[in-house]
């Protein structure tokens, strides 16, 4: 008889920290996109998408932190989003640099998400 391999009990909190990390992410740039195309105005609130900034920065490194300890296949695929993430403060807010800079973080922030789930 072969004995099944059982997956770690931590493995749960590694998941969520990557899903959290990309769940912030995709409200930020869904949130920046609708101020881009004005369908949300936030002149009085701005301060939500600096909110959600601080909370996609923070969370992605939480996840770098649990992944290197427990998985860290996902913390490799997504430890390359924090360049983008360290520069879009410097780019300028109403130029195209803003979203370019802003999405190529999200290839590395879905594979970190996809390799943490497998």
């Amino acid at each position: 008889m072969t004995r099944r391999r059982r997956a770690p009990r931590h493995r749960g909190r590694v998941s969520a920290a990557f899903l959290a990390s990309g769940l912030c992410y995709t409200a930020n740039c869904a949130l920046g996109a609708a101020v881009a195309t004005r369908i949300i105005d936030t002149r009085r609130f701005r301060w939500v998408h600096h909110a959600l900034y601080i909370a996609t920065v923070s969370t992605t490194i939480l996840a770098l932190i649990v992944g290197v300890r427990s998985d860290r296949r996902a913390a490799l695929a997504l430890a390359p989003a924090l360049a983008p993430l360290a520069v879009i403060p410097y780019a300028g807010t109403h130029t195209r640099r803003h979203p370019v800079i802003a999405l190529t973080a999200a290839p590395f922030i879905a594979a970190g998400v996809f390799t943490s789930r497998r």
